[in-house]
Parts: structure tokens; sequence; C-alpha cells
């Protein structure tokens, strides 16, 4: 089932790897990232769940007999499964069953509540994260700069490149990395991401657990999150900034809620804290560093237009760190690495550090311009010095606009993302 001008995502590898290992593969990612069809270009038939033919008729027929939905040359997608949840269960038990791998692909715009299925999956099916593109994956990176080479620590030598100007990377930031907007201007792209956000407000938060939830406050609590992006805003944080002028706000436990529910329908992508040791005695803040699952939905939350943010380049810089931390974790993902970042009580931070599963880190400073490299570069070798037991074995600076890509004397890496790629 090749999708016609298909652009090939870093996933694509993981997928053919997880279908020669598990009996199922569950591909879960926000709502119009390219699950779909990427997972077309690994199936052979496909049941899609959310077809509204005959009135939903895949849909109702799931319902009657889950079967229906399994039925299929393998690999067979049964796309948006968390539409009839029993079908998560069917595929498991159909999984039990046989030990031939790579039979099911499910894809997933939300998660579903725990009771709607009764097993995890556990061993059965193997779960991805999609994300929006990378600016690899669309085009706007040429990928000449290797990030498995840095993190590997070896000369990359001097790769001249093309300098960006500042409105082509705010242009990338409010288009963002949604596969249906390539080749869109950006106003276009701008509207694109508010009519996303207010599907997500009016219809899709609902429709996880039908409840319903108040528009006023879901956008309240998403604007506040848009706020403090690339931040490690604490809930309670979040919900001061809800407060309005007629001094209402939002509780802790409805703040809860609903960042429980964005979760499910994989509108965040928080990064978790880094520790270099496995039982660190070391005092590190524990604090997840916000992100919204796309820069474009932030700087839509906030209003954002190419002429605003080039007069506030401190709030265009933490949309850029957030466009930067998506390909970092992209890529990391590519190389079966994860992403995470580091903050402790003495006041010392890293942007993003990029964890091997043998212990091998490297630790990543994201800055606009080449005006803050050089204090960034100090700041992360004299970090370093304090993991003496377990050093990084890179440490880079990914910045926005530069000119090229090099190893600095103090050996500090500089990449230019729109350079950057994986391999």
């Amino acid at each position: 089932m090749k999708e016609k001008d298909y652009r090939p995502r870093l996933i694509d590898e993981q997928v053919d790897f997880y279908l020669s290992t598990f009996g199922a593969v569950s591909l879960e990612g926000p709502k119009w990232c390219g699950k779909t069809r990427t997972c077309l270009r690994h199936a052979k038939s496909a049941f899609m769940l959310d077809d509204p033919s005959d009135n939903f008729a895949n849909r109702e027929l799931a319902r009657i007999d889950v079967g229906q939905a399994l039925a299929g040359e393998v690999p067979h997608l049964i796309d948006e499964w968390q539409e009839v949840p029993s079908v998560w269960d069917a595929v498991r038990h159909a999984v039990d069953e046989s030990s031939a791998p790579g039979r099911w692909l499910l894809t997933g715009s939300a998660t579903p509540l725990p009771k709607k299925t009764a097993h995890s999956g556990t061993g059965r099916i193997g779960r991805l994260r999609m994300r929006t593109m990378s600016l690899f994956e669309s085009g706007d990176s040429t990928g000449e700069v290797s990030l498995s080479e840095v993190c590997a620590g070896r000369d990359i030598g001097v790769h001249r490149v093309a300098r960006p100007e500042l409105d082509e990377i705010i242009a990338l930031v409010l288009r963002g990395g949604w596969p249906g907007v390539l080749g869109k201007s950006v106003d276009q792209a701008r509207a694109v991401a508010r009519e996303y956000i207010e599907n997500v407000v009016e219809s899709d938060i609902n429709r996880l657990d039908d409840v319903v939830r108040d528009p006023v406050k879901v956008r309240k609590c998403l604007r506040s999150l848009a706020r403090n992006e690339s931040t490690t805003a604490s809930d309670e944080t979040i919900r001061r900034d809800t407060a309005g002028d007629d001094g209402s706000e939002l509780s802790i436990n409805t703040v809860a809620t609903y960042l429980g529910a964005f979760r499910r329908l994989h509108l965040l992508d928080d990064m978790e804290p880094f520790s270099p040791f496995l039982r660190s005695p070391a005092r590190i803040k524990q604090a997840s560093k916000r992100h919204l699952c796309d820069p474009s939905l932030a700087a839509s939350l906030l209003g954002a237009t190419p002429k605003m943010l080039l007069r506030d380049l401190r709030t265009f810089g933490f949309l850029f760190e957030a466009m930067a931390e998506r390909d970092l974790r992209v890529y990391a993902d590519a190389l079966g690495a994860a992403l995470y970042h580091y903050q402790d009580y003495a006041d010392r931070e890293i942007d993003a550090v990029i964890q091997f599963p043998d212990g091998a880190w490297g630790a990543f400073e994201v800055k606009l311009g080449m005006a803050q490299v050089d204090e960034a570069a100090a700041n992360l070798v004299d970090l370093a010095s304090a993991f003496s037991k377990n050093p990084p074995r890179s440490l880079a600076v990914v910045v926005g606009l530069a000119g090229a890509a090099y190893r600095r004397p103090d050996g500090v890496y500089v990449l230019p993302l729109t350079a950057l790629g994986p391999k």
C-alpha cells in the first residue's frame, strides 16, 4: 500500500525493526503528524476506524465484531484504534495465539483511559512515539553534519553551510513540522495551527472520555503552557498563570486533569530530567521541561506573527529552543538514544542531554545566534568538569544563525540546526 509522494521519515527504520520483533506495532503521536501515511508505507492492508463512509460503518462493524478490524493481509493496519478500544485487547490476544512477528500495525492519536483496555500489551505490542517532522525530514536541513559523529566525539572537520536569515528561522517555527503544511505560506500554516488548537479545545479533549470540559479553561491552560514553553514551570506556576483579571483561576486539580488529558492527546512532549549516575546523590532538580508537541502550536497560542517575533527575540528564543529540541529528540530516537535536560540546585543547566543505552552522553546548548556561542561553550566546559566520574563524551552548541559547523579549540562543537541530521 505505497503512499504516493511519501516523504521518508526517520521512524521508518524503527517501524521495520519493531515489525521484525513484535507481533504488533503501535505508532502513537499527535493527530496529523503523519502516522497513517507512514504505516500505509509498511502495511499490505488497512482498516480505517475513522473513515466516515456510510456513517462510520467501519467503526460500527468493529464494535459489533472486533475480528473484522483484524482481518487482512499482514502487516495489517488498524488506523485510530482508540475509536474502538477493544481492538487493542483483540490484537494482544491474537498475538498470543501466534508467534509470527509483524502482523499488525496500530495508529493512535489519543490514549484511552486504562479501564478501556484490559491489558497493556507488554511483550506483545511494541510502542513507538512519532513526532512532527524534523528540519532534516522536511528538507529544511541539509543533514550534512552527523549528530551520530558528534555524539561519538569524532572530528567533523569544517562544513561551510548557507547561513539562514532570521526571518527564515522564524518562518520554520511558525510553520512547524506538520507534513500537511509543507509548501504552504506562513499565513496558511498559522491558520492551520489556529484550527488545530480550536479542534482540541472544542472537540478532541471532550471525546477522550465523554467528559465535557470548559473550553475557556482549556484554552487558558494551553496558553499558559505556551507562555512557559521550554521552561521547567510547575503545575502550580501554570495554575497561577491562568488567573483572570476578575481573580478567577483554575484549581491545581483542574490543571492536573487538563495536563493529563493533553498528554493522552500527545499534545505534550516534556523532557525528563537527566542524572549521569544510576544512583546519584547529587541534588538534581526533578522538574520536566515543558514542551508542546510542535513549536507552531506554542507560537499560535501566543498569537505570534513574524513581525512580533522579530521585535521580541527573547520570546522567540524559547520557541527556537523548542524547535531545536524537537529535532534533537527525533534524531536521538533514530540513533536509539534518549533526550533529557539537566538542572541542579546550584543553578547549573544543560538545555539538552542525549544519552545512549550504554550510559554515554553528550551535552547540548541551544542558541539563536553566534554571539551567544562563547558563553554557552564556556558554561558547557565548566559544567563538564563537575562530572569527573562519568564525563560527557561530547559538548555542543546548536545554533540557528550560523554559517559553519566545526569543533572549537576547547572541544565544543558548533552545529547549525539547518545542517544537522542524525547520521
